[in-house]
């Protein structure tokens, strides 16, 4: 008989090459009960990986790559950030750390709210992206884009979500991220777009 200790020990694992326990939970939810997904705080002494690329691809295959170098089996990650169009497409790749080093999210997203005092509406376009890889052994095998257009929001609006979520409007919609549910993010944000993609990856590749 199986027991709830020994049932998710037979589940696939995927590891994600990230500290990020949002967004490890996140992703968890996006896939289902079909797979166990563990980060590198659960995975032991894991590496720091310099994110040096000056794209979301690059960093994406840079962490993954380099993190499969220290564990067996497949190792995704995700690069992922807000382009303001007003800004140049920044925060872009500096997405996490835009207000500094160790920096946390409410500083990032004042900066770029203050950034953007002023601009009208109609110029306040921008876009989510979320760049996947999947590497095993120091190598990619694939890698997946996912992209959500919207507006900024001109101040914080819900609790929900995690980084820019409470000041991007998607397209069609008048609440932020941080307003809507998760059902509902989930159904369109630039990572479930690029998880879709991964998911038919992964399901072809067990067949």
């Amino acid at each position: 008989m199986e027991t709830e200790n020994t049932a998710p020990a037979k589940l696939p694992k995927l590891l994600l090459a990230t500290r990020n326990r949002h967004k490890t939970r996140e992703i968890q939810t996006m896939l289902g009960e079909g797979v166990l997904v563990t980060d590198a705080t659960e995975a032991g002494n894991l590496p720091e990986i310099e994110e040096t690329g000056t794209t979301f691809e690059e960093n994406s295959k840079l962490k993954a790559e380099g993190i499969s170098l220290h564990v067996r089996g497949i190792v995704l990650a995700d690069d992922s950030g807000l382009e303001v169009d007003a800004l140049g497409k920044q925060p872009g790749v500096y997405s996490a750390r835009y207000a500094g080093p160790g920096c946390i999210d409410e500083a990032n997203t004042s900066l770029v709210l203050e950034r953007m005092s002023g601009v009208p509406h109609e110029q306040r376009t921008a876009r989510f992206r979320c760049v996947l890889a999947v590497a095993e052994n120091g190598v990619t095998m694939a890698v997946f884009d996912g992209t959500v257009e919207g507006i900024l929001a001109t101040e914080v609006r819900g609790e929900g979500g995690f980084g820019y979520d409470p000041i991007f409007m998607p397209l069609g919609y008048a609440e932020t991220f941080g307003e809507l549910s998760s059902e509902v993010k989930h159904t369109m944000s630039h990572r479930s777009r690029a998880l879709v993609q991964f998911k038919e990856w992964w399901a072809a590749r067990k067949s």
